[in-house]
């Protein structure tokens, strides 16, 4: 079994719409980094697919966590910084 690494908590936006409103959600979720793959709720991608992770702060209420992976980058909105995730990441991935 693989040793879990780091984990990083982030937020999906659930939009629901009817005929008369719209209603955004917040969805708390966590992300974790283990030695052969990173899993989100929906998603894994195996290490060796991940060229990068980045973080672009947006605001002062948090920003986006980038994967970079070798089918896209798809992006993640966090509240709290991930500097330390990416750090472990990039620790790890040499």
């Amino acid at each position: 079994m693989a040793q879990l690494l780091a984990e990083q908590s982030y937020v999906k936006v659930i939009r629901t719409v009817d005929s008369l409103t719209q209603t955004n959600t917040e969805e708390q979720r966590m992300m974790y980094l283990y030695e052969d793959r990173l899993v989100t709720k929906h998603r894994e991608f195996p290490i060796d697919t991940i060229h990068d992770l980045s973080y672009r702060l947006l605001g002062t209420k948090g920003g986006l966590l980038y994967v970079h992976t070798n089918k896209g980058v798809y992006s993640f909105i966090v509240k709290s910084s991930p500097e330390q995730f990416i750090e472990v990441f990039k620790a790890y991935s040499k």
